[in-house]
C-alpha cells in the first residue's frame, strides 16, 4: 500500500540480503553487535559495521545513528537503539527509536529502507505491539514530513513472526488511511456574545444559509486553537472567556458527510468584519435567531442555547 508517495510492504526473508539503501538493527545504546539480527549483520557485513558505530556510542535508549553496511548489498545500517545492556525494552523506546531511525533516513535522503521487529528479539517484546508502535510512527512521519522515502519494507525472517507483522502493520495503516480518513471528522463553531447579540455569517459555500462561525479542525490543533482560529478568520474577532457548549454527533448533521461538532461559546472582542469566505456577517438578537434558516444543525443549536441562557 501508499502512504503519499511512499509504497509499505511486508516481506518474509533476510534482511541482510536486502539490496535497499539502509536497514534497521535493533540495536543495544552501545551499539555493540551480539547475537539475533545484528549479530547476522555483523557476521555477513563484517566487523567493520560494529566497529564503525561503537565509535559514534555510547548512545540514548530511543536515539539512532548509521555506519555502513560493509559487505551487505545495502549501503547503510541504521542502529536504532531500543534498549539497554540489559535488554530491557518498552513502548516508550521502540516508539523513539522509530522515530528516530526516519530521521536518520531523512538525513541520509535515502530512498528505501527496511525494518526488522524492533524489541521482539533479546528484547522479548511482542510482535503486533512493535508492528503497530513502527507503523503509528511511519504513518505520522510521512505525513508530517516531505520525505525522501519512496518504500519502507518491513523484512521477518521467521513465518510467525512476518504473518503477526502482514496483519498488523497493513491492517492498522488500512483502517486509518482508508476508514479513519473516510470520517467523522472533527469540527468547531462558535457562538460569539457581542453588543447584545450573536454573531453569524451567510456561508459562500454549498450548504448555504446562515451559520455559526466555525470550520474543521486541523491535524495537530486543538479544539480551541481551532475556533480561535476559524471565528479570526470569519468573523475578525478576538474570542475571551471561552469555554465549551455541548457537542453534536447526529451522522445527518451535515449533508456532505459525517462531522462531530464541539460548539463553543465566548465573547467577541473587535470589529466583526466578514472574512473571504463568508458571504455576509451579522449581529442577531437573541429573540431573533429561531426565525432565521440555518445550515447544517445550527438551528437545532441555537435552540438549545437559547434553552440554556433561560436557565
Amino acid at each position: 500500500m501508499k502512504i503519499k508517495d511512499t509504497e509499505i510492504k511486508i516481506v518474509q526473508g533476510d534482511i541482510t540480503t536486502l539490496k535497499i539503501d539502509a536497514i534497521v538493527n535493533a540495536a543495544n545504546n552501545q551499539l555493540v553487535m551480539g547475537g539475533g539480527v545484528a549479530g547476522a549483520i555483523k557476521r555477513k557485513g563484517g566487523k567493520i559495521i560494529e566497529e564503525e558505530a561503537v565509535k559514534k556510542g555510547p548512545i540514548k535508549i530511543g536515539e539512532a545513528i548509521f555506519s555502513s553496511a560493509g559487505n551487505l548489498p545495502s549501503k547503510y545500517v541504521i542502529h536504532a537503539a531500543t534498549m539497554g545492556m540489559d535488554c530491557k525494552t518498552d513502548e516508550i523506546k521502540i516508539r523513539d527509536a522509530a522515530r528516530n531511525t526516519l530521521k536518520v533516513a531523512e538525513e541520509l535522503k535515502i530512498k528505501s529502507l527496511a525494518f526488522t521487529a524492533l524489541g521482539c528479539g533479546v528484547g522479548g517484546f511482542e510482535y503486533l505491539a512493535s508492528a503497530k508502535i513502527i507503523a503509528q510512527e511511519i504513518l505520522k512521519h510521512l505525513r508530517q514530513t516531505k520525505s525522501s522515502l519512496k518504500e519502507i519494507i518491513f523484512c521477518l525472517y521467521d513465518k510467525e513472526a512476518f504473518a503477526i507483522f502482514n496483519k498488523g502493520v497493513m491492517g492498522y495503516l488500512e483502517y486509518v488511511t482508508q476508514k479513519l480518513q473516510a470520517g467523522p471528522f472533527t469540527t468547531v463553531d462558535a457562538i460569539i456574545e457581542i453588543n447584545g447579540g450573536i454573531v453569524i455569517i451567510k456561508r459562500s459555500n454549498p450548504p448555504f444559509g446562515w451559520a455559526l462561525p466555525g470550520g474543521f479542525v486541523d491535524y495537530r490543533e486543538s479544539l480551541e486553537d481551532a475556533i480561535t482560529r476559524e471565528a479570526k478568520e470569519e468573523t475578525g474577532l478576538d474570542l475571551e472567556e471561552l469555554r465549551q457548549f455541548h457537542t453534536y454527533s447526529n451522522p445527518t448533521r451535515d449533508p456532505r458527510f459525517h462531522t462531530i461538532g464541539t460548539v463553543f461559546i465566548a465573547k467577541g472582542k473587535g470589529k466583526p468584519k466578514a472574512g473571504d469566505d463568508a458571504a455576509g456577517l451579522n449581529i442577531v438578537k437573541i429573540e431573533e435567531l429561531e426565525k432565521l434558516d440555518f445550515a447544517f444543525d445550527h438551528k437545532e443549536i441555537i435552540k438549545d442555547y437559547i434553552k440554556y441562557k433561560q436557565g
